[in-house]
């Protein structure tokens, strides 16, 4: 693993931290290469049932790219060669990713940043952290995150933050549904284990498999998802995981998942 980002392994679940803390643990190509690799990790391994990410210290969760003149990896340019960008990679990895992701944010997310949060499936955050798109201060425009950006944004909000590079806490963030909790500081770790806990002790064939669903539904014509849809759930309910919860139930006792 790469001096950017430290993984760390707690019974099933994984936690991934963007370890630039100088930086703002700012987003570049060897950050978005070990969120990658941790989340390969995490598919290869069906013992780990969350992936838990965040960054180090208490400033910032992720300021975006970095800005600084001396940068390295900087998510600001492209190869002609090859205009295959990094960042659009790892969003497309976490966009396959099966196995249920979680932010932890632990301080500000802006621009790249507020990207890798919409990105995960659930989210916790410090309630005065500062999420947002803040591009058109520097002259740019979101256009790396557009994607999940409007998956996760009321169009309203959407254009006000785009066109003003205005953040807002997560607090304002949560009555949009941003977020799925603000917190105080000194409650974010409990808040995140908490939420980390229901996930975790449910289902992870019916989770993976539901989120490559999920993903793929997105995509699709209403019609063509009504098409997919009873094929998915008739493959579902013949994993060992369905037999083990429909067993479960009828004997009225602690289920026993397989993860098969």
């Amino acid at each position: 693993m790469n001096d950017t980002v430290s993984i760390q392994r707690q019974e099933a679940v994984l936690t991934v931290t963007i370890t630039r803390e100088s930086r703002r643990n700012a987003l570049n190509e060897d950050v978005a290469a070990g969120i990658a690799q941790a989340l390969d990790q995490a598919e290869g391994d069906h013992s780990i049932r969350a992936v838990v990410l965040t960054g180090a210290g208490d400033k910032a969760f992720c300021a975006g790219g970095d800005l600084q003149p001396n940068a390295e990896g900087t998510p600001f340019t492209i190869d002609a060669a090859d205009p295959d960008h990094y960042v659009a990679r790892l969003f497309r990895r976490m966009n396959a990713t099966r196995v249920p992701l979680i932010a932890r944010v632990n301080g500000h997310a802006l621009a790249g940043g507020f990207g890798l949060v919409c990105g995960c499936d659930l989210v916790v955050a410090r309630d005065d952290a500062m999420i947002g798109v803040t591009e058109t201060r520097v002259g740019l425009f979101p256009m790396m995150i557009l994607p999940f950006l409007m998956r996760n944004t009321p169009n309203r909000l959407l254009m006000e933050m785009c066109l003003t590079g205005d953040p807002i806490t997560a607090a304002e963030g949560l009555k949009h549904d941003l977020v799925n909790y603000a917190v105080p500081a000194d409650e974010l770790d409990a808040k995140t284990d908490w939420l980390v806990q229901r996930v975790t002790t449910r289902s992870p064939t019916g989770i993976r498999l539901g989120k490559q669903a999920l993903s793929r539904i997105r995509e699709m014509s209403f019609d063509a998802a009504l098409e997919y849809a009873p094929f998915m759930l008739a493959n579902m309910a013949r994993t060992e995981d369905a037999r083990e919860g429909f067993a479960a139930f009828q004997q009225k006792r602690d289920v026993n998942w397989t993860g098969r």
